[in-house]
Parts: C-alpha cells; structure tokens; sequence
C-alpha cells in the first residue's frame, strides 16, 4: 500500500512529466548497458546502469554503484551486462504471463569490445576467474540463443 501511495504522490506533484508509448509492430526487447570504471573518487567502485526497451519503448532503467572494485574497464562493463540481462529475463516473463510473446534473441548492446569478446569466448582464462558466475550466467544465454550482445560504438 505505501508503493501505491507514493506513486500517487509523485503523480500528482509532476503533473508536466510524461512517458510517451508508441504502438509498433516491433516485438523485440532491448538493452542497453554501461558502466564506468573507478568512477567513485572515494572507494573506486564503478557505477553500471542500463535502459530496457519492450517493443521500442523505454520501460526501465537503472543506475546502480557495484558493490566490488572492477580491475579493468572489461570487468566493470561484464558485471553492468549480466545485471541488464537479469532485467530482460525479468521483463521476458512478465510479457509472457500476459501471453506476448518476443522475438529471439533479445538484443543486449554493449560498448565495449572486450566485454563482449569474454562473453563470446568459450575458454575460461585465470584473468577472467574473479567474474566466473557472471561469465557462466551470460554464457548460458548466449549458448542457448536467447540472447545476443551486438557492439554498439560510443563517445
């Protein structure tokens, strides 16, 4: 009951704020994620976010500080995409409870090559161990076919 009230609170005190929807016959999920790398100047930690659209409307979206210290760039942006694929699994079946289906794979776009070279790499290296669970998570999806991580170029 308190998270209808506060919904309700924030409806009415931003009456000028608004999220559009379009109808499309696009039935795809996707997502896009990033991460920093050592961006706290207190204790190094990255911050990850990530934006998931359901049939090309913006649904969710996240901001959230790692809770380990990345040793790379790669690390920081592996840990950021196993959190948007949980998002896209999450949303994947909520769609199918209300019995609508999405077209496969799910897209997961990423902006760094190295993350995305690791995910498609089927050897486990020592330099890749400290992310083995999140390694194994994506791999699994990625072997399966329900998703796939096209590179996406940034600024």
């Amino acid at each position: 009951m308190e998270a209808v009230k506060r919904v309700l609170r924030y409806l009415k005190t931003t009456p000028g704020k608004w999220l559009m929807f379009r109808k499309t016959n696009k039935k795809t999920i996707e997502t896009y994620t990033d991460s920093d790398w050592a961006g706290s100047i207190v204790n190094r930690k990255p911050t990850s976010g990530y934006c998931t659209f359901v049939w090309g409307n913006l649904v969710t979206w996240r901001s959230k500080k790692q809770s380990v210290v990345a040793r790379s760039s790669a690390e920081a942006e592996y840990r950021a995409m196993s959190l948007g694929i949980c998002e896209k699994i999450w949303l994947q079946k909520v769609l199918s409870n209300l019995h609508q289906e999405c077209e496969t794979p799910l897209k997961l776009f990423s902006d760094n090559k190295a993350a995305i070279s690791i995910a498609n790499n089927s050897v486990q290296h020592d330099r890749t161990k400290h992310v083995e669970i999140d390694r194994h998570f994506i791999k699994e999806r990625l072997d399966s076919g329900s998703i796939c991580i096209p590179y996406i170029p940034s600024s």
